[in-house]
């Protein structure tokens, strides 16, 4: 988490800079910008974000796979840099696997997958369709919907509460507070108006799962929270600090980017009608749809990496300790690796994008996006017809890493007679990067790439 100074009416920096993200025009569409990073300055020094900025598919891969997640600071560290009042978010946050690396990422991510299994995941398919169906009957009678707050934000919530194990009545409150804290998750700007709201937000969050926690001592169901309080790992169990902090962070995760997978999948499919018909006319193609949606416009843009030793990298020494912001959709949107980048192709094969990370950060717990986004956009191709933009702007959302939108709003008629609803299979090994093995030996291995 880089901390800057950002100015009430940003404007763009003289120089070549992913800062030019704060500029609104710039965020509607930064793959120009991404497109001049990669061509005058694929590794590039960027003084405004006192960052490196990696922004080709074979770099990102690099900084993903060698570099550490170790990145956030410390309460001690932002004590010292006049920061103190911040001490409880960086003692949440030092908890998370998002921020650690081996051995104690691996510890807490192997306790934590053991919820997030792909058999068990595909196992809540057809109860996920319901869920879809009954958020879908209302919209279809009105004709008209809010794609972000009527399906795509509704929909993670509700899978995330029961994933967790708590009531899905208390969904409007976990996504509130997902949205807060993917503030600090997603932007690589400090801006100090927030800061009360977001340490209010992580005191509730906090109470919120402790008090679940207790509950689950006498009255045990079946979730992430009780998965975490029940798993061991070579006689390793997590404390409850540890499980409120990964409660925390697979609750931002998994509401946050489904949302925008859905919602930036839509509005990619009306501004591409020939995709949109390709995909009614043939429901088969869902699953590739679905991969192509999350890197023609991912929902994840950047995350950072510290370099753990002097580093060569695209021509370009990086010293040991240095941050380096790789941006996955930059190399999502890279040439060298998918021909003709900037084209949205449903059935585009050989997909393998960089929206969920890589390697032993790959995020566990795409099976559930993958299969809540194949189920969302199954029910729009089947049960819509003339999907159309309303009147009005399109307002990304200011968070610059989590790309999204702030709302959607649609028009459309009702398919009375759809055609049936498809069960694609799902790779058994979804829930690990499926470009990326452990060798035998300990060691890592990239699975090439052709």
């Amino acid at each position: 988490m880089t901390t800057t100074n950002p100015t009430s009416s940003p404007r763009k920096p003289p120089t070549l800079s992913l800062y030019q993200l704060l500029d609104p025009e710039v965020l509607a569409d930064p793959y120009p910008l991404y497109r001049r990073l990669r061509t005058e300055a694929p590794v590039h020094w960027d003084p405004y974000l006192h960052a490196w900025v990696v922004t080709r598919y074979e770099d990102v891969v690099t900084v993903l796979h060698h570099f550490s997640a170790e990145r956030t600071p410390t309460p001690e560290q932002f004590a010292a840099m006049g920061l103190a009042e911040l001490g409880p978010i960086a003692k949440l946050m030092t908890k998370q696997m998002l921020f650690m690396d081996a051995p104690a990422h691996t510890r807490l991510r192997g306790l934590a997958s053991m919820a997030f299994t792909p058999a068990r995941v595909e196992a809540l398919r057809s109860h996920i369709r319901e869920i879809v169906d009954t958020l879908m009957k209302p919209l279809l009678r009105a004709g008209r919907m809010d794609v972000i707050n009527d399906l795509a934000a509704p929909l993670p919530a509700i899978v995330t509460a029961e994933m967790l194990g708590v009531p899905t009545a208390d969904c409007d409150r976990l996504k509130a507070w997902s949205a807060d804290f993917a503030e600090v998750l997603g932007n690589f700007q400090h801006n100090p108006d927030r800061a009360s709201r977001t340490l209010k937000c992580v005191e509730e969050m906090t109470s919120y799962f402790r008090e679940a926690i207790q509950r689950m001592k006498t009255e045990p169901r079946e979730g992430l929270i009780n998965a975490l309080m029940t798993a061991e790992l070579d006689g390793d169990r997590l404390t409850e600090e540890e499980i409120i902090a990964n409660c925390i962070v697979t609750m931002v995760g998994g509401q946050e980017t489904t949302t925008n997978l859905i919602g930036n999948g839509v509005l990619s499919l009306i501004r591409n009608p020939d995709q949109l018909q390709r995909l009614r006319d043939d429901l088969s193609l869902i699953p590739s749809a679905v991969e192509e949606l999350l890197r023609y416009e991912s929902p994840s843009q950047h995350t950072a990496r510290i370099c753990p030793e002097d580093t060569e990298l695209g021509g370009k020494l990086i010293r040991k300790g240095q941050a380096v912001i790789a941006v996955m959709g930059a190399g999502n949107r890279d040439a060298a690796r998918f021909p003709d980048p900037d084209r949205l192709d449903l059935g585009r094969t050989d997909n393998r994008h960089l929206a969920f990370g890589w390697a032993s950060h790959f995020c566990f717990g795409a099976p559930l996006a993958r299969i809540e986004g194949q189920l969302a956009f199954e029910a729009l191709a089947r049960r819509t017809a003339n999907l159309t933009l309303e009147p009005g702007p399109i307002v990304w959302r200011e968070n610059l890493g989590l790309r999204g939108l702030t709302a959607l709003r649609v028009t459309f008629s009702e398919q009375h007679s759809p055609p049936p609803p498809i069960e694609p299979t799902v790779e058994r090994s979804a829930g690990v990067c499926p470009f990326h093995d452990k060798t035998g030996s300990g060691g890592d291995r990239i699975i090439a790439s052709s």
